[in-house]
């Protein structure tokens, strides 16, 4: 499979998928995951398109997406809901009170996030070098039904639910799928490479240990 080209979002050009700019607003995380395939079904994809569907999928009106929502008491869960055809993995990824990811990057792929519960505070991080260290270079707020975007070329991130109180689920599609991430020291800049496995796949446990 030739690799996926993907334009950025500062460029303002008509896609190429001309039946990707006649879908229709999803109402079900049937018909949502109808478009993503729509969408995806050329190897140029535009990444305002996505961001736009994404936002239009309100995820308020539709219980669907709680079949994948699956928790786990020591820490949050990755599920997969669609392979997408081998260009991009869709996922519900749940997290508990006061829980939070580690610094990462996303192995040259693009990562869109839709809150479909709660709020998650995105921590931004340059790239740490020889000449500087890691530093945090931004704070934000994703609140339900917000839609957040980020690649390698923007920075590092960690994703936080800061709640004391309240649990957050979030929908995830990053393209290409990549089977492992880096994680980053943040007193030092020093990395390891991480697997990206998933708690539950299709509804369904997967065994510990396994993707």
């Amino acid at each position: 499979m030739p690799p996926i080209e993907q334009k950025s979002s500062s460029v303002d050009e008509t896609p190429s998928n001309s039946a990707a700019t006649m879908l229709k607003t999803p109402t079900s995380m049937k018909e949502f995951c109808e478009g993503l395939r729509t969408i995806f079904e050329d190897d140029f994809v535009d990444v305002d398109q996505v961001r736009s569907f994404m936002s239009s999928y309100d995820m308020t009106k539709d219980d669907a997406w709680k079949n994948y929502a699956i928790f786990d008491k020591y820490k949050y869960t990755r599920n997969l809901i669609d392979e997408g055809n081998g260009k991009y993995n869709l996922m519900i990824l749940c997290w508990n009170e006061d829980q939070t990811s580690s610094i990462h990057d996303h192995a040259d792929a693009h990562c869109f996030l839709k809150m479909a519960t709660g709020t998650l505070v995105e921590s931004l991080y340059s790239w740490p070098n020889d000449d500087e260290p890691m530093t945090c270079t931004k704070h934000s707020e994703v609140k339900t039904n917000q839609v957040a975007y980020i690649n390698d070329t923007i920075g590092l991130h960690r994703m936080s639910n800061t709640s004391k109180t309240e649990k957050a689920v979030s929908l995830h599609l990053y393209s290409p799928p990549f089977q492992s991430c880096k994680a980053f020291n943040e007193n030092n800049g020093k990395r390891i490479v991480c697997p990206v496995t998933f708690f539950t796949k299709f509804g369904q446990r997967t065994r510990p240990g396994r993707a």
